[in-house]
C-alpha cells in the first residue's frame, strides 16, 4: 500500500485513477494542477505522483523537476497523450520513473507501474534508514528554517564561535553536528558535553581531564574531553547551567585557546571549534547576576535562534514519517506508515518538547501499533486535547425522551457532514472522519452518496 498524489487537470480523469488504486488499498490524494499539488508535496509525504505532463500553469515536467530537485525519494509517474512521446521520453530522462499513455486502457498496466515504482521507493527508503543516522535533519522544507541553515551554511565555513538558542528539542545538537560536517573540521573529531548532567567537581575534570593525584581516585593521567577534541569540534550544550567558577575557567579557555589540565601544569593548546547551546535565557540571567556578560559575548560570535516545532508546521509530516522509519529500525520490527488520522493529529498537536517529544510519541506509537499502520489511536501526545482539532460539526444527539437512533444514519450523517465541510473534497473528509480513503469509497457506495 502506498500513498499517492495523483495530479491532474481533468476531473474525469483524477476520479478514475483515484477509485482505480484506491480499489488496491492505495491511500489516494489528488490535485488539480501542479501548484497544488506542489503545495501538498510541501506539507505531506507521499511514495509516488503520478501526473500529466500538460496542465495549465506549472506542467508536469516543471512538477517533475521540482520533486527531482527537493525531494528526490519520491517516485514519479507521467501521463502523456498520444502523440507526445517526445515529451514523456524527455520526463524519462528528467528522473521519471515511467509514463501512461492517455486514454489509460489497461488498468493492469497502471497497477503493475504502481507496484514497481512502490518497490523502487522502499528500496531507497531502506538504504536512506541506514544512512539517516549521519544526515543533519535540520528541516524537511519549512520556509521559516531556510535563512538559518543558509546562515548555518555560512558560519561552518569559518572558525567562529557559535551560540544556538531555542526550547528544548529543537534540534540544536543536530545543528551543531551539521555545523561540525559542513566545517574544514570535519575530518577531525566532534565532542560533546552536557553541563547539565554533571556536577562542578565532575564536569570540571570532564572538561579539562586531570593529573595523577590531583583528587581522590584520580590514578592516573585523564585527557579532557577539550583535549580529545583537537582539531575538530567542541559542542557544549546547556551551557547556561555552568556554575560561576567553571564559567570563569571556560572564559580563559575562550580567549587564551589553551588550558591545564587539574593538578597540572602543563599549558594545553585548545585547537578546537566552540559550538555551544542553551534553551535559557542568558540575558536575563546576566541581568540577575548568574552567567557572565563577557563569557555571553566571547559564546554569542554568531548566534543562531532555532524556532520551535509549532513554527515549522511543513517539517511535521516529513519528520514524523523519518523519525517512524527510524524507531522501527531502532525496535527491531518491520516498516510502519502514519495512517491519515494520525497524520492530522501529529499536524494538530502543539509539541511543546519539540522534536524530541514528537520522536517519543512516534516511538510509543511503533510498539503499540498492530498491522502495517499507526493510527490516531496509538498516539499519546502529552497536551492534546480535543480543542486542539478541527473536526467537522458532531451530528445532532438525540433528547433523553427520543428513541435511539440506528448507527447507520449516525454514520451517513457524519460522512455528509464532513463532505460538505470540506466542499466535497473526499481525502480531507476521510482524515477528518479517522477512516481511509478506500473505507470511505466504500461508504459512499454503501450509502448510495456517489454522487
Amino acid at each position: 500500500m502506498a500513498r499517492i498524489l495523483i495530479v491532474d487537470d481533468e476531473p474525469g480523469i483524477r476520479e478514475f485513477l483515484s477509485e482505480a488504486l484506491a480499489d488496491d488499498d492505495h491511500d489516494i490524494v489528488a490535485a488539480a494542477d501542479g501548484e497544488a499539488a506542489w503545495d501538498r508535496l510541501g506539507r505531506e509525504s507521499f511514495e509516488l505522483v503520478i501526473t500529466d505532463l500538460r496542465m495549465p500553469g506549472m506542467s508536469g515536467i516543471d512538477l517533475l523537476r521540482r520533486v527531482r530537485e527537493h525531494q528526490p525519494e519520491v517516485e514519479v509517474i507521467v501521463l502523456t497523450a498520444h502523440g507526445n512521446i517526445d515529451t514523456a521520453v524527455e520526463a524519462m530522462r528528467l528522473g521519471a520513473f515511467d509514463y501512461l499513455q492517455k486514454p489509460i486502457g489497461s488498468l493492469a498496466e497502471l497497477r503493475l507501474l504502481v507496484r514497481r515504482a512502490g518497490e523502487r521507493h522502499a528500496l531507497k527508503s531502506f538504504h536512506e534508514a541506514h544512512q539517516a543516522s549521519s544526515e543533519p535533519e535540520l528541516t524537511h522544507g519549512a520556509p521559516i528554517m531556510r535563512p538559518i541553515v543558509d546562515a548555518l551554511r555560512k558560519v561552518a565555513a569559518t572558525d567562529a564561535t557559535v551560540l544556538l538558542a531555542g526550547e528544548s528539542g529543537t534540534g540544536k545538537e543536530v545543528a551543531a553536528r551539521a555545523i561540525h560536517r559542513w566545517s574544514r573540521r570535519h575530518a577531525g573529531p566532534f565532542v560533546a558535553v552536557n553541563c547539565a548532567a554533571l556536577s562542578e567537581s565532575l564536569l570540571e575534570s570532564e572538561l579539562f581531564g586531570h593529573e595523577k593525584g590531583a583528587f581522590t581516585g584520580a590514578v592516573g593521567r585523564r585527557r579532557g574531553r577539550i583535549e580529545l577534541a583537537q582539531h575538530g569540534t567542541f559542542f557544549l550544550d546547556e551551557v547556561g547551567e555552568l556554575a560561576p567558577a567553571l564559567q570563569a575557567k571556560l572564559l580563559r579557555v575562550l580567549q587564551e585557546r589553551s588550558f591545564e589540565r587539574v593538578g597540572g601544569g602543563q599549558t594545553v593548546r585548545a585547537d578546537v571549534r566552540w559550538i555551544a547551546a542553551t534553551n535559557r535565557d542568558l540575558p536575563a540571567m546576566i541581568a540577575a547576576g548568574k552567567f557572565r556578560d563577557d563569557l555571553f559575548h566571547r559564546l554569542a560570535v554568531f548566534p543562531v535562534v532555532l524556532p520551535p516545532l509549532r513554527d515549522r508546521p511543513e517539517d511535521i509530516g516529513p519528520l514524523s514519517d523519518r523519525l517512524l522509519a527510524r524507531a522501527c529500525a531502532d525496535l527491531g520490527r518491520r516498516p510502519l506508515r502514519l495512517a491519515p488520522d494520525a497524520r492530522a493529529q501529529l499536524l494538530r498537536a502543539r509539541w511543546p518538547g519539540n522534536v524530541r517529544e514528537l520522536a517519543n510519541s512516534l516511538e510509543r506509537a511503533a510498539i503499540l501499533a498492530d498491522g502495517d499502520l499507526v493510527t490516531a489511536r496509538d498516539l499519546t501526545i502529552p497536551g492534546w486535547t480535543a480543542s486542539d482539532t478541527h473536526e467537522p460539526a458532531p451530528t445532532t444527539t438525540p433528547r433523553p425522551d427520543q428513541p435511539p437512533r440506528p448507527l447507520v444514519d449516525l454514520e451517513r450523517e457524519a460522512i455528509e457532514s464532513a463532505l460538505r465541510h470540506f466542499s466535497g473534497n473526499r481525502t480531507r473528509a476521510a482524515e477528518a472522519l479517522g477512516i481511509g480513503v478506500r473505507t470511505l469509497y466504500d461508504k459512499l457506495k454503501r450509502y448510495d452518496l456517489d454522487e
